[in-house]
């Protein structure tokens, strides 16, 4: 597969954003020409391997700025818990992102083929990123953009500044080194891209294709991450 970041749209979005400066809307500009040019090499991959999809829902990397809606790439969900305990998360740089299972035993995160989008794997950081983090605050609730499901996560003060510090190191990276994965129970949740430092100390869970995360599950995931 062609590599290359050279998309119009791309350009384009990237170009405008430098002309008139870095703000949340520049951000969210920003993270759809990435989304755009994602989806395309998608599609590429999927065309060359004879796969027809009925209908193909675009992929939702947009990126994570104080200010833009984030989103984030779930995959495999885990569900059920219920021991009392909140579950804690970890926030790891990505190191790299290929289109194939992970090697066994390696510190990769597979994500899962569906009918329109092949497999690929995840690969982070773990001794760079925030481990066994204990949220502050999570709460399911409808995107008032689109209206799927999702999980607003607080962290707490001091995890904030270590956030901040996170996503600040990550910012000016290459895709996929400018995303951290989302991890929680050993399974990949979200790798989100960023675009400047994010200092609210947020970040949201929606899904990586539209519709995804269901109610059950944005509650139950909600429920477990809940100190409260």
């Amino acid at each position: 597969m062609n590599d290359s970041t050279e998309h119009p749209l791309h350009d384009a979005l990237h170009a405008h954003v430098r002309e008139s400066g870095s703000d949340a809307a520049g951000a969210y500009l920003v993270g759809l020409a990435d989304g755009a040019l994602r989806v395309a090499r998608r599609r590429q991959w999927l065309a060359r391997a004879g796969v027809v999809a009925a209908a193909v829902v675009a992929t939702a990397w947009v990126a994570v700025a104080d200010g833009a809606t984030p989103r984030a790439h779930v995959v495999q969900p885990a569900t059920g818990g219920g021991t009392g305990k909140a579950v804690p998360v970890s926030l790891l740089p990505v190191t790299s992102s290929v289109e194939r299972a992970c090697t066994q035993g390696s510190d990769g995160y597979t994500v899962q083929a569906t009918a329109a989008h092949p497999e690929f794997c995840v690969h982070t950081d773990r001794a760079k990123g925030m481990t066994d983090v204990r949220v502050a605050s999570a709460k399911a609730g409808k995107s008032t953009i689109d209206g799927t499901w999702q999980v607003e996560v607080t962290l707490s003060p001091a995890d904030r500044t270590r956030f901040a510090a996170l996503t600040g190191s990550l910012a000016a990276a290459p895709v996929p080194r400018n995303e951290f994965a989302i991890v929680i129970d050993g399974k990949l949740w979200g790798n989100p891209s960023v675009t400047s430092s994010l200092t609210g100390g947020r970040f949201e869970i929606v899904g990586a294709y539209i519709g995804d995360l269901s109610s059950a599950t944005a509650h139950d995931l909600a429920h477990r991450l809940n100190p409260g």
